[in-house]
């Protein structure tokens, strides 16, 4: 069985504590262990801020982020979208410590830590329209490994 939800929100730093703690409500039917937990809150938190931050250089309200989130027998898939500028070269972004905005002092460590928290990490870039960021997690609660005993 699959059961999933759409999320749409405003760009605003403001809306990352919601977009965090929302995926990780909905992930609660697969009965995640708190690191599980931690680890999704984690990388949504850094998807999310990575699209704040470098997708949209002018505050508009017009900016949005949407979140796919879909929950299978044992594993989350969250897909983290937003219609901004894009990157323009994913696999220099990819690396520990790059940063596009040096001068804000950022870690440069957003898909760094996305990739470690999460089973799998894909990037579709799309410039000049936007960037996609699929992520995995297998989750085995409590009830799957009553169903495997």
């Amino acid at each position: 069985m699959e059961n999933r939800m759409t999320v749409i929100f405003d760009a605003v730093t403001d809306n990352e504590a919601f977009a965090r703690n929302t995926v990780a409500a909905f992930c609660v039917s697969l009965d995640p262990t708190v690191d599980q937990i931690n680890d999704i809150k984690t990388a949504v938190s850094e998807a999310v801020t990575n699209c704040i931050v470098h997708a949209y250089p002018s505050n508009s309200a017009d900016n949005k982020i949407q979140i796919t989130t879909t929950v299978t027998e044992d594993s989350v898939h969250i897909v983290v979208s937003d219609t901004g500028i894009g990157i323009a070269d994913v696999n220099s972004a990819m690396q520990p410590f790059y940063t596009s905005k040096p001068e804000q002092e950022r870690s440069g460590m957003g898909f760094t830590v996305m990739e470690s928290f999460m089973d799998t990490l894909t990037v579709e870039n799309n410039v000049p329209t936007g960037t996609v960021v699929s992520m995995s997690k297998a989750i085995r609660g409590a009830d799957w490994k009553k169903k495997k005993l």
